[in-house]
This record gives C-alpha cells, structure tokens and sequence, in this order.
C-alpha cells in the first residue's frame, strides 16, 4: 500500500501530502460512525437475508465476535447445553490462527434464541459434525469456511440495500453495532468490555462505544431538564402570574398587603 502512495505523495509534496493524510482520517473516522447500525436497521436488514447469512449476522450482531473467531469456530466450540462460545482460533485469509488476545479467547454466552437459530441451521446444513466448521464452504467441499468478502458482497450488502440501509456494511459493523447497542441499553463498561473481550476497558471506551443519537438526546434533555423548569401555561395579559404580582389590566387595585391595611 505504502509502495503505490510514494509516487502520488512524493509528486504532491509536503503540503498537499498533509492534506491526504488528513483527509484519509477525516474519511475514517466518518466511516466508522456511518457503519454503525441501529436496532431497528437489524431487525430491517434480517428478512431480507438467507438463512445462512441470516445466522450469520444473527451470531455477529448479538456476540460482537470479530469475523475470523466467527468464521473459525466449529460445532464442538458450540455448547447447547451450557449456553456458551468456546472461540479458541481465528481464520485470516484461509489462515487458521490463534484468537487476538489472550482475553478473546474467554467464552462467548449463548442466548436461547441464537442457540435455537443455530441448531436449525445444523439440521439444514451440509456439514454438521462435531470436526466441521460451523459455515463451511461447500467450494471446498467444507474443508474450509466461507470467505468473508464473498459473503458480504454477494449476500449481505445487496440484502442491506433490499432493507433501504444507505450506510456502508462491513463485518466490523456488526461488532460496533453490538457494543454501541450494549452502551445504549445502560450497560456498565466493564460488562461491555468482557463482552468484547477487550484486554482493557480503555479499547472499549475510545473505540468502539459511540451513544446512539435518542441516547444523546436523551441525556441533553435530563441536563436541560435540571436548569430549566417546564415551561407553564401562558397567562393572558390581565391574568395574576403571582401571589404578590400587580394586576395588568388595574393597576391602581391595591396588592394583598395594602388590601390588608385598608380593610384594617
């Protein structure tokens, strides 16, 4: 990558080569909040997959596992019983590897729905013994998992813009959408951060956690809440505002005070 940029870099010079670099970050750092889907894209986006990329994303938005831990688990990581994701390798590039960290290679909890969602696609798919990968390719005749960009190019993102979702779709999207979904419900930091099996709550925090708009909104209407009260029902001029407060529409009429003295 590096080798391909040198020439145009070099050609622009310093200042302009500056500005790219900027610009690239700005580019990121868009992207990595236009990737980030809300529930209710989720619940749009799974009708329109097939069953496969259906568990799929299924698995991915409600585990937030990275997509080689989920293209490389095997249906002996899979504990029905206990409700548990052993995730102990990742698949890179058809390359089978160790987790990430040491913390990702803590057990993943198995909901019942995501449990039964899987179980089904065990009855319905080709390879489904205990050695077999849980998505293996039919290509390789299951000697390997699908490829992922194959995946999300030909079945997830035509389904995403089936569903009307504008945003770009990657798999990383997935793992966002689950940790920001996990802040957004009130989740503790550190809840969060075992979740995404994350070494230190720090990762958590500066990258992946970002509060959904109604959150934000939310929250600013609290603090507004605290400084100003709610506005009251808006009193006709020659209406009294207040206990000691001078009558519009007279005022020669005497206040509570000088109505007291009088009548004494």
């Amino acid at each position: 990558m590096f080798k391909s940029l040198h020439k145009p870099l070099t050609y622009l010079g310093v200042e302009r080569t500056l500005f790219y670099f900027v610009c690239v970050g700005a580019v990121g750092a868009f992207n990595l909040f236009n990737s980030i889907l809300a529930g209710i894209a989720v619940q749009a986006l799974i009708p329109q997959l097939s069953e496969r990329d259906r568990t799929l994303v299924l698995l991915d938005a409600c585990t937030g596992l990275r997509v080689g831990e989920l293209l490389g688990l095997k249906w002996s990581d899979v504990d029905f019983e206990n409700g548990l994701l052993h995730v102990t390798r990742s698949v890179v590039d058809r390359i089978v590897g160790t987790c990430k960290t040491e913390a990702s290679q803590k057990p993943v909890p198995l909901d019942s729905f995501l449990a039964h969602e899987l179980r089904t696609w065990r009855s319905r798919c080709a390879y489904n013994q205990n050695d077999d990968w849980v998505f293996a390719s039919p290509l390789t005749k299951g000697r390997q998992p699908y490829w992922p960009e194959n995946l999300m190019k030909r079945g997830i993102r035509p389904a995403a813009k089936r569903a009307k979702i504008m945003k770009h779709i990657s798999w990383h999207t997935f793992r966002r959408t689950f940790s920001t979904l996990l802040k957004a419900n009130g989740e503790d930091i550190k809840t969060v951060q075992e979740l995404l099996r994350h070494a230190n709550s720090r990762i958590t925090l500066d990258i992946y956690t970002q509060a959904v708009t109604p959150a934000k909104r939310a929250a600013q209407t609290k603090v507004v809440e605290m400084i100003l009260p709610k506005p009251q029902e808006q009193k006709e001029p020659g209406e009294t505002l207040g206990k000691a407060r001078i009558s519009l529409s007279n005022p020669s009429e005497p206040t509570p005070s000088k109505a007291a003295s009088v009548s004494a």
